[in-house]
């Protein structure tokens, strides 16, 4: 698989269950680590040759590659004993070692920007879980990453929780944040997206404008996937 992604785009991964969106998605910031390859976000690049171990250099480069990095799942990972500001505010402190004179007030625009700025002081089990998946996302954006990646986030939300989570992404996509979200949400991965690429059996099958892909794929692979769905 080969994908390069400009600043500021949002790229959607479509395909069916099990053909290795997840993993590619967790390869780009080495929360599993690859067979072989490259992988480049700003300016840290990793390589890894086929048959090749995992040293405590790369790892150390991993590091620091992660920190450009946002993180959102699909069964949201809060810390449920930590109030929905000191998850926003852990990482920061923790990784970057700001203190909570500076976080506090960088966690608390976040959770205006996704619209929870009112319940700061809750715990996440108190939340829906469209509110614990925007929760997520401030936490993902107290680091301040070049690139946020989704795994599924909507697949566990009702229509209506998972619409609250896109109009975040929507919005970060108008700011000009960069994001690759892997989601069966075929509506959003058209109306949203700068690109969708879809994927079968560990490889891009097709890669294109969403309206041109959903209207019209080249590959059957691609129409056959798409029928199903629509």
């Amino acid at each position: 698989m080969s994908l390069r992604v400009k600043r500021g785009d949002l790229i959607s991964i479509i395909g069916p269950s099990g053909c290795g969106k997840s993993t590619f998605l967790r390869c780009l910031n080495f929360l599993e680590i690859p067979d072989s390859g490259s992988i480049r976000i700003r300016d840290v690049e990793i390589e890894k040759s086929d048959g090749q171990g995992w040293n405590r250099a790369q790892e150390r480069r991993a590091h620091k590659l992660r920190a450009h990095v946002g993180m959102v799942f699909q069964s949201f990972n809060l810390f449920p004993h930590r109030t929905v500001l000191d998850n926003v505010m852990m990482a920061p402190r923790a990784v970057k070692k700001i203190s909570p004179a500076e976080s506090e007030p960088l966690a608390r625009s976040l959770l205006a920007k996704v619209g929870l700025e009112g319940l700061a002081g809750r715990y996440p089990g108190t939340l829906s879980g469209g509110q614990q998946q925007r929760a997520a996302i401030a936490r993902a954006l107290a680091m301040k990453p070049a690139v946020m990646l989704y795994d599924e986030p909507t697949s566990a939300l009702d229509p209506e929780l998972a619409e609250e989570v896109l109009q975040v992404m929507r919005r970060l996509d108008e700011e000009g944040m960069t994001q690759i979200v892997v989601t069966h949400d075929m509506r959003f991965a058209r109306a949203a997206s700068d690109r969708v690429l879809y994927v079968e059996g560990g490889r891009i099958i097709e890669s294109g404008d969403p309206e041109e892909l959903f209207a019209a794929p080249e590959d059957q692979r691609t129409r056959r996937f798409l029928r199903s769905l629509l």
